[in-house]
């Protein structure tokens, strides 16, 4: 048998994997409806918060400002 070497690989800092950390803040109500989803679902809160917000991008209409 060929002996391989095992490669470790440098790990990307945080931020370089398309993704970002920060926190928010909540109503506990809503966190409990996320929490509720979750345990139904077995989505994490994580992914399910992350859906939440890709679905609300996609149906946010920003209206102008009327200028008159």
């Amino acid at each position: 048998m060929k002996n391989e070497n095992l490669v470790i690989k440098p790990k990307k800092a945080k931020g370089e994997d398309g993704y970002k950390v920060f926190s928010i803040r909540i109503k506990e109500e809503i966190v409990a409806q996320i929490d509720d989803i979750s345990v139904r679902t077995g989505h994490s809160r994580n992914e399910l918060i992350g859906t939440f917000l890709e679905f609300a991008l996609d149906k946010c209409v920003v209206e102008e400002r009327n200028t008159d």
